[in-house]
C-alpha cells in the first residue's frame, strides 16, 4: 500500500495517470497534455484512442518510463473478442506502452463468463509487453459481478484492475473496497478512475484505501492540493 507520509509532489505525481477526455482529441489538446506529463513526471499519459499515439510517442521520446497509454472497446466494453484483441495489436504497433481494455458489461451481467475469459486471453497475448489495465466499469455492476469480474482479471494476468472508464459514474469507496479484498493476496494491482468532486480529497482517499494508481485528467490539481490537504490535517505529514 501507498504509504502518503512518504512522499512529495514529484514522488506522487508517479501514482498518476493523466489523461485527455474525448471532447479534447485534438492535437494541441495532447502536445498540451504531454507538456504537463513532462513537467510533473506523471507515470503515463492516456488518449482516449491509439490514433494519438505517434503524437505522444514523439512528445515522450525522451522519457521510456512514461506510459503511453489508451483505451480499447470505449465504454461499453461490447466489441467481439476477436476485435478487441485487433484493436490492441493496432495500439501497441503505433507506440502505446499501456492498454486498458473495457470488460464486456452485459457478458459479464449475463454471466457468460467464457465470453469475459476469451476476451480477456486474447486481450493479453496482443499486448504483448505492454501494460495491461482491465476497466470493469464498476458503476453498472452489484458487489458480486465486481467480485466475478476481478477474479477473471485474476485468472487472465492482467496487472491492473480498474473502477471505471470515466466516462460513466465514478466508484464508490464500497464498490473499491469489494475490489481490495477480491483481489487481497494477488499480483493485481488496483487503478481508480472516474474519480468524483471534489476530486482532490477523494482521489486521495482512495489512496488511503489501497489505490495503486489514479486515472484522471485532473492529476495537476490533485498534485498542487498536497501541502493544503496536509495543513488541515487530512494526509499525514511529509516523513522523508
Amino acid at each position: 500500500m501507498i504509504d502518503l507520509s512518504k512522499m512529495d509532489k514529484k514522488s506522487l505525481a508517479r501514482v498518476f495517470d493523466y489523461s485527455i477526455l474525448p471532447k479534447d482529441t485534438q492535437e494541441d489538446a495532447i502536445r498540451k497534455g504531454c507538456a504537463l506529463t513532462r513537467q510533473y513526471r506523471f507515470a503515463a499519459f492516456y488518449a482516449s484512442s491509439p490514433f494519438w499515439a505517434p503524437v505522444i510517442k514523439e512528445e515522450l521520446a525522451d522519457y521510456p518510463d512514461i506510459e503511453i497509454g489508451t483505451g480499447i472497446a470505449f465504454a461499453w466494453g461490447s466489441q467481439t473478442p476477436s476485435v478487441k484483441a485487433f484493436e490492441t495489436e493496432e495500439a501497441v504497433r503505433l507506440g502505446c506502452t499501456a492498454v486498458d481494455i473495457c470488460m464486456n458489461v452485459g457478458a459479464l451481467k449475463d454471466r457468460r463468463y467464457d465470453v469475459v475469459s476469451e476476451e480477456l486471453r486474447l486481450f493479453v497475448r496482443a499486448a504483448g509487453s505492454a501494460v495491461t489495465k482491465c476497466i470493469i466499469e464498476t458503476c453498472f455492476l452489484t458487489d458480486d459481478e465486481i467480485a466475478a469480474a476481478c477474479k477473471l482479471i485474476q485468472e487472465a494476468g492482467i496487472q491492473y484492475a480498474k473502477t471505471s472508464s470515466g466516462q460513466f459514474e465514478g466508484p464508490t469507496l464500497e464498490q473499491f473496497m469489494v475490489m481490495r479484498r477480491t483481489l487481497e493476496g494477488s499480483r493485481v494491482k488496483l487503478k481508480v478512475a472516474g474519480v468524483k468532486f471534489p476530486r482532490p480529497q477523494n482521489a486521495y482517499v482512495f489512496l488511503l484505501a489501497g489505490a495503486d494508481r489514479i486515472g484522471t485528467r485532473d492529476a495537476p490539481a490533485i498534485i498542487e492540493s498536497l501541502d493544503l490537504l496536509r495543513q488541515i490535517g487530512m494526509l499525514p505529514p511529509y516523513q522523508p
